[in-house]
């Protein structure tokens, strides 16, 4: 195939309608010059209602200040992961988060592109989850105040034999005494939430509410109206919502993934953490909230710190109170005492009368590292569980990834390893972020849309 075949327009217009996200692309007089079909989904629009036309006679509701392609064809520098909320020509509120370029061509700009993702409907979910969160608590009468938050766990529910874990189990006691501020960190699937659930249900603040929120699962501006909540007019279609803050006045607010939130929104967290009051996006009036602050990081926070994925401040503001979880492969006795314990959850859901696991199956359990630390365990258990047919686990009943090939067997082609290593560490990376693709492909160093392929092909 000639080679001057790659650089027509046709195929370069091909390629740009395979990607799976929004492409605006405007001209210097901000005309549109081209629009993917993912774009015209994203807005409600048609493409021939978009392309060809000037922006702003398109999208009437915009301008040339919250346009982030004029704003960009004008100052002619990017502008990153930036939310935009408009509406379009048929009435519909859009919301986007955006990335837009100025385009260069022998060092003259010739126009821009938009990269939009559309998280309209993540917003709204995110929106009603805040909602149901305000309307239990309304509800709530003094009088028949609910005694604790029911279905959080208590350290009587964390079993270990661990002399350290048990020390950290006895300090996380201490700690419940206070309202400072916790950070627990660890690998994913080490009990961290758990940890801090047990320290809320151990305070006086037990009866009041404990909100979690995971900050690697919204994009800046939503996790910054979640928590912060929003003024009515503060953007398109914005009313008077109550953030996180608020929501959980008088008790704790559980940041998980912290060092995913953006250093600009850790800067308000600090804010907060200092003076005790918030101020929701658009609005002009502070309220004072009391919220007992605990986060979790998977990663050590030194390590957030010297990789600017956590401000130094934040650190040491948090650093007060923070418990540092052992993995499963450091306290290798509590593999057999939980694996006696899931082995009793499951028989009680499954209706089974499983007796144990055999000596084999303990001695592999002793010595394999858990990546997935207790939450790969207990997966692993309700997988064999599962797949039994006699009353005692053996290693048979192993899910596929974690068996080993032995001696005897033959060595397998090439393409055939490379495929079932491919899937074990799918599978792994999949087991610690609890099933959450994004996450797993972040662990991989993986598009999304191709860890997606590889779990519809391999999994």
């Amino acid at each position: 195939m000639p080679s001057e075949f790659f650089n027509t327009s046709e195929v370069l217009e091909a390629i740009l309608e395979t990607i799976d996200e929004g492409i605006h692309v405007i001209d210097p007089k901000g005309q549109t010059i081209f629009y993917n079909g993912v774009a015209a989904k994203h807005d409600g629009m048609k493409r021939s209602e978009v392309l060809g036309k000037p922006l702003l006679e398109a999208f009437p509701s915009l301008n040339h200040k919250s346009s982030t392609l004029l704003r960009v064809i004008k100052s002619e520098k990017p502008i990153y992961n930036y939310s935009q909320s408009y509406v379009n020509a048929h009435g519909r509120i859009i919301e986007t988060l955006n990335t837009t370029l100025p385009i260069y061509v022998d060092g003259v700009m010739i126009g821009a592109i938009e990269i939009a993702k559309d998280y309209s409907s993540l917003k709204q979910l995110s929106e009603r989850l805040a909602d149901l969160e305000s309307s239990l608590k309304t509800i709530k009468s003094p009088e028949k105040k609910p005694h604790g938050n029911v279905g959080l766990y208590s350290f009587t529910e964390i079993l270990t034999s661990d002399n350290g874990f048990k020390g950290l189990i006895s300090q996380g006691k201490k700690a419940s005494r206070s309202s400072s501020s916790v950070l627990v960190y660890g690998e994913s699937g080490v009990g961290k939430e758990l940890f801090v659930q047990s320290i809320h249900q151990a305070s006086t603040r037990r009866k009041e509410p404990f909100i979690a929120q995971n900050c690697a699962a919204l994009p800046e501006s939503l996790l910054e109206s979640l928590l912060f909540g929003t003024a009515k007019g503060s953007y398109t279609g914005a009313v008077e919502r109550q953030g996180l803050f608020e929501l959980a006045n008088g008790g704790t607010l559980f940041l998980d993934e912290l060092q995913s939130m953006p250093i600009d929104l850790q800067a308000k967290l600090l804010r907060v953490l200092e003076d005790g009051f918030i101020r929701r996006i658009g609005g002009t009036k502070s309220v004072r909230v009391d919220v007992r602050i605990m986060a979790a990081m998977n990663i050590d926070p030194k390590k957030a710190v010297s990789e600017n994925r956590l401000r130094p401040d934040l650190f040491y503001r948090l650093n007060v109170l923070s418990y540092e979880l052992p993995p499963l492969r450091e306290r290798t006795d509590d593999i057999a005492l939980l694996t006696d314990h899931f082995i009793s959850i499951f028989n009680s859901k499954l209706g089974l009368s499983i007796k144990g696991i055999d000596e084999k199956a303990k001695v592999f359990f002793r010595k394999y590292h858990w990546p997935g630390n207790v939450r790969e365990l207990k997966h692993t258990i309700e997988f064999m569980m599962n797949h039994t047919e006699n009353d005692v686990l053996n290693l048979e009943v192993l899910p596929q990834f974690l068996k080993k090939p032995t001696p005897s067997e033959k060595i397998l082609p090439l393409r055939e390893a490379m495929i079932e290593m491919e899937t074990k560490l799918i599978t792994e990376a999949l087991l610690q972020t609890n099933g959450n693709v994004f996450q797993a492909s972040k662990l991989l160093q993986i598009p999304r849309q191709t860890l997606q392929y590889k779990i519809k092909k391999h999994i």
